[in-house]
């Protein structure tokens, strides 16, 4: 995707522009000032990780019952309806958000459609039945596009021919997706495939000549708060999976170490992703769009963290019939896919140094070859993990030292 310049800045002193419960969904201002997440933001995150989080169950069902192919096929799928839901709102916020009453509405109805979404997921996984998916994924999608459409009706010019191929990419491929019902099982893959690569051709088309007005502090405020949202999920699930074990196995020798290892990979996510502030390197479309693209293996491989670590306990306590290196390979594999990603994305553009570079890659490799370790591979991973977060800090901070000037941090 080419970069486009930005438009020029609109006053944002009043979202949108004027008073009262409706107002005109004109473009906020690129430099707007203290431009941060709103509420009803937030709220949608949180909504949306209910969903998230019932990927991630079926998810551990499918692996624990020796089904890991089709279940990561299908949490792909699933996710991927999710994350790319969430990243349209996201940047249409970012641009348009006017905070009226009518755009309240519009966005609580796509609350709704995720968690009708969310009410399917059982039924994708266990029967590869997508109608209820499909149904929420409709819902959220027709809301979106009427909420381009209303922008398209408050501006003129290229900008509401950007608004208006936005809406009609999203309903055109939102008919496209009609195939995940009717089309053969061993199709269905494939369908997905190419519909996932049509979707992600609608924003280049759409802001081909006109770039939408997306706030870069805001934007990458949005993407670090549901990173964050994302890795509590996992804290959540992993804790009620070793309570669950230690209640009924009385396997707290056992749980304790994937307790501790997967709480170290936790806050080592945490950590190696804050460790450098993002949205210096968000200026044109191009190094944006393909960051939040990327985002797709941070949220997923995050959450399947999680999901990993249940298997884990899973195994331990006997209840998943799988060997321990699958079980272990359910931890490691998406933790070294999150460092990876993370790296690609966007810790290198703020490293110095190939030491400094190599440090997340090699803490990935390291990571996968603590799979091999047996029942102690959760725990040698996030050790692994804990170790890369203190050796970045401490190449970080050796430039401070020596200039006496600062050093943007680890990872």
């Amino acid at each position: 995707m080419t970069s486009s310049p930005a438009p020029p800045p609109v006053p944002s002193d009043v979202p949108g522009g004027g008073r009262g419960p409706l107002r005109r969904l004109r473009a906020r201002g690129r430099d707007e000032a203290h431009r941060t997440t709103s509420p009803l933001e937030l709220f949608f995150d949180l909504c949306f990780v209910v969903a998230v989080a019932q990927a991630g169950i079926e998810l551990v069902h499918s692996v624990a019952e020796g089904h890991a192919g089709e279940g990561v096929l299908d949490y792909a799928m699933v996710f991927f309806a999710l994350w790319w839901a969430w990243m349209n709102f996201t940047w249409f916020a970012s641009a348009y958000d006017n905070d009226d009453v009518l755009y309240r509405v519009v966005t609580l109805v796509q609350i709704a459609g995720v968690l009708v979404l969310a009410a399917g997921v059982s039924r994708a996984f266990q029967e590869h039945e997508y109608l209820v998916v499909w149904l929420g994924y409709v819902i959220m999608r027709v809301a979106l596009a009427a909420q381009w459409l209303r922008a398209a009706a408050s501006t003129e010019g290229p900008e509401r021919t950007t608004a208006l191929r936005y809406a009609g990419g999203v309903l055109a491929c939102q008919a496209g997706w009609l195939g995940l019902l009717f089309l053969p099982e061993g199709a269905r893959p494939w369908w997905f495939l190419v519909m996932a690569l049509l979707e992600m051709c609608v924003p280049p088309f759409a802001e081909r000549g006109h770039s939408t007005s997306w706030h870069p502090r805001h934007i990458a405020e949005r993407y670090g708060l549901f990173t964050i949202i994302v890795l509590g999920e996992t804290i959540a699930a992993a804790t009620i999976a070793v309570k669950s074990g230690i209640d009924e196995n009385d396997a707290l020798g056992e749980l304790l170490p994937i307790a501790a290892g997967g709480l170290l990979v936790v806050f080592a996510a945490w950590w190696i992703y804050f460790a450098v502030p993002v949205h210096g390197h968000l200026r044109s479309n191009r190094q944006a769009f393909l960051w939040g693209y990327g985002h797709y293996l941070v949220f997923a491989s995050a959450a399947a963290i999680g999901a990993g670590l249940e298997v884990a306990v899973e195994q331990t306590t006997g209840k998943a019939h799988l060997s321990t290196l699958a079980a272990s390979s359910a931890v490691t594999l998406p933790t070294a896919l999150y460092l990876l990603t993370v790296w690609a994305l966007h810790s290198r553009h703020f490293k110095r140094g190939i030491t400094r570079q190599l440090v997340l890659p090699t803490t990935a490799l390291l990571v996968i070859c603590c799979t091999f370790l047996g029942h102690w591979a959760v725990f040698a991973a996030g050790v692994v993990c804990a170790l890369s977060v203190a050796a970045g800090e401490t190449l970080a901070a050796r430039p401070a030292v020596r200039k006496g000037g600062s050093a943007t941090g680890a990872g």
